[in-house]
């Protein structure tokens, strides 16, 4: 090349001397190669002055002769040869890399371990975890998941209570990566995060609440089918990384960044398990059914996330229903036991839906409206029979049945919209579930589920 004029310069990877004969200038740290935006070796690059005007991946005959102007080069060499993966963009390195050359930029202040301590323990000591071991964050553990958006590390996603204290994309980062979160988990966990700061979610009060309540993450849409969240077999416990990492690094978040830590503003009585993570997926197998998303006004085929009050999850089972109509009375016997059977347009519930009592359901041709329509109706009770001292202290009071009473003196169990209705687990029992939920007494126009579309990066 250089016998025909051209100005050239041989870069190598891995073996110094490699070509031989022809001087490499070895690039040992890859930032070279990261700069140049290797990807495969050999790769040919022709410049203008110092602008790139085209490139060649690989071993192409023609392609190369093209690009270096010599007609006869490789003459006693294959036509192609397809090349190998450059080290640079092994596993692991891109962002390796792009730390060292100051391309990924990370704002949040270091805390700096020695060798005797353990990075664990440290984070113990300063308060950062919610009781379990979490992962240290490191600059390249951090850089990793920061890869999993397009977003900058500084932008703000918004005020995190009860501190309202700003939280960047790179803190949230911080907190996955402690959680144990993969980088293709990040959209979902932002995405909670924009969710729950919708004023309707009133995240406040669920962390000042003396009640049992915490935020309850249900992901819809192909995400959560390409990040291999459960909405099968024991969906709602223990064991599938996504759902339980995702969960749990929004509750770090809320400790962590917002300062909603137990026993300080975080005023729950008694609390529960949910409150470490709770994070699920709806099983959207059944195309006949529709995926509570789409129900609550996304688009079908988008993923979006949907952020619930939830108490817990209480059992329902019933192993006699044969029809529809039955199992929804069922059904609604328990539902009205959500925070008292006295209590009436209180809180809200989630019910899932298991496989077996979906297909008495589906039997009878009965989806997702018909379903809701009857339970609505089987959810009505003669406003007397809930009162105020009416046989017990506990019930509503006649300012609420004279709001919400129809003209035949029932009341329904739920505000408009307050029981969500969504499938998942796995086949076998002719067991579903409920979750109750908490909306602080309040008209449900101040406290409400939430559903957002995701952002897929």
């Amino acid at each position: 090349m250089r016998a025909a004029g051209l100005e050239l310069e041989i870069i190598t990877q891995d073996i110094a001397q490699f070509p031989r004969g022809l001087s490499p200038r070895h690039d040992s740290d890859l930032l070279e190669s990261h700069k140049l935006r290797i990807e495969i070796v050999p790769t040919v690059i022709a410049f203008d002055e110092k602008t790139e005007n085209s490139r060649v991946y690989g071993w192409n005959k023609n392609e190369w002769r093209s690009i270096t102007g010599l007609s006869e080069l490789g003459s006693t060499m294959p036509e192609n040869m397809p090349g190998c993966g450059a080290l640079n963009v092994a596993p692991g390195m891109p962002e390796r890399l792009a730390l060292r050359a100051g391309e990924i930029s990370l704002n949040s202040r270091s805390i700096e371990v020695d060798d005797e301590s353990d990075p664990m323990e440290v984070a113990f000591d300063r308060g950062w975890t919610d009781g379990l071991p979490v992962t240290p964050p490191t600059d390249l553990r951090v850089a990793r998941m920061l890869a999993g958006t397009s977003k900058k590390s500084d932008e703000i996603i918004g005020l995190i209570p009860p501190n309202l204290v700003p939280c960047t994309v790179e803190k949230a980062a911080i907190n996955a990566v402690m959680a144990g979160c993969r980088p293709e988990y990040f959209p979902v966990l932002l995405g909670a995060i924009k969710a729950a700061l919708e004023p309707e979610f009133a995240m406040h009060g669920l962390l000042c609440t003396l009640a049992f309540s915490g935020p309850l993450l249900l992901v819809n849409g192909p995400i959560s089918r390409r990040i291999g969240m459960n909405s099968g077999g024991n969906a709602l416990g223990q064991g599938n990384r996504a759902n339980a990492t995702i969960g749990r690094a929004f509750q770090l978040i809320i400790r962590n960044v917002g300062g909603g830590r137990p026993q300080e503003i975080d005023r729950a009585c008694l609390g529960q398990p949910g409150k470490y993570t709770f994070c699920f997926a709806e099983d959207e197998r059944d195309e006949d059914w529709v995926p509570l998303a789409q129900a609550r006004g996304i688009e079908a085929g988008k993923s979006a996330v949907t952020l619930f009050h939830a108490d817990g999850v209480t059992g329902f089972v019933d192993q006699k229903s044969r029809t529809a109509a039955e199992l929804c009375e069922s059904m609604a016997m328990q539902l009205w036991s959500v925070n008292h059977p006295r209590l009436a347009r209180w809180g809200n519930a989630i019910l899932v839906i298991s496989p077996n009592h979906y297909e008495i359901f589906r039997k009878d041709g009965w989806g997702r409206a018909e379903i809701e329509d009857g339970l609505h109706q089987a959810l009505k009770r003669p406003v007397s029979e809930i009162m105020e001292g009416a046989g017990h202290p506990l019930g509503i009071t006649p300012a609420q049945a004279d709001q919400y009473a129809d003209s035949k003196g029932m009341i329904d169990k739920f505000h408009p919209g307050g029981l969500l209705i969504v499938r998942a687990g796995g086949p076998g029992a002719l067991m579903s579930a409920i979750i109750g939920g908490w909306t602080g007494g309040r008209n449900n126009a101040e406290v409400r589920p939430v559903t957002r579309a995701l952002e897929e990066f």
